[in-house]
């Protein structure tokens, strides 16, 4: 459409096309000013996710740290206590049910010559006789959940609970030989039963009269106490 220059219509026509063209670039103004904002805020959120994820990773970090540090305390309080790396190697475990002695007869009896731990432990009082104060047999200090393994096979004479021993366990082994075993957390035989040697009769407590965790033990022989020091393979 031609419009006579300087006329009415073409200075209409003229602020009209400049109005939309200044419309035009005001829109295009607030479209690149929301993306420009939407840039900002998603590149404020990006960093908050960073910087939260930065504190994750140093939490899990530290914790990591933390875990190590504890398992090295654990080894060498383990070590301590005499723990060795195969000492699941030489024991066996209680019988699942109660049709475990099924093929067992007194050929199992053995001399009870095997450390009743799988553990070294600590003996905080040994075999005192014929005085004042006497004690039967050995106190070993001991994590209370350690194995107690009878130190020879043999009948199980009893198992229950008594105020001073607490949870006890008590062995014939044959040829005059037995053996106690007391303070425990809990007992895996009973009364009758038959048990081979290093096998896990109990686990170590502190029940009874007793002040600490620990494992009282007694060898009888003819039922006198014999110092089981001068008996046992000891760690």
């Amino acid at each position: 459409m031609l419009l006579a220059e300087g006329s009415a219509n073409a200075r209409n026509y003229e602020l009209t096309v400049t109005h939309a063209v200044l419309v035009s670039l005001a829109l295009i103004g607030l479209i690149s000013a929301g993306y420009v904002a939407g840039v900002a805020v998603t590149t404020h959120r990006v960093d908050i996710l960073s910087d939260s994820l930065a504190v994750q990773a140093e939490g899990i970090q530290a914790l990591s740290t933390h875990i190590d540090t504890v398992e090295a305390r654990y080894l060498r309080i383990a070590e301590l206590f005499g723990a060795r790396a195969n000492a699941l190697s030489d024991l066996w475990l209680p019988p699942v049910g109660r049709d475990g002695n099924s093929g067992r007869s007194v050929a199992d009896e053995t001399r009870p010559t095997s450390w009743p731990l799988t553990e070294r432990g600590f003996v905080t009082q040994a075999l005192i006789e014929g005085v004042v104060g006497e004690h039967p047999g050995l106190d070993i200090a001991i994590p209370t959940g350690s194995y107690i393994r009878a130190a020879g096979g043999g009948l199980v004479l009893e198992a229950g609970e008594d105020p001073l021993y607490g949870r006890f366990v008590r062995l014939d082994h044959g040829d005059g030989y037995g053996s106690l075993y007391a303070h425990a957390s809990a007992t895996f035989v009973e009364t009758g039963d038959l048990v081979r040697q290093n096998e896990v009769i109990a686990l170590s407590g502190s029940t009874g009269r007793s002040t600490a965790p620990h494992l009282h033990f007694e060898i009888l022989r003819n039922n006198e106490p014999v110092d089981p020091l001068t008996i046992l393979d000891q760690p």
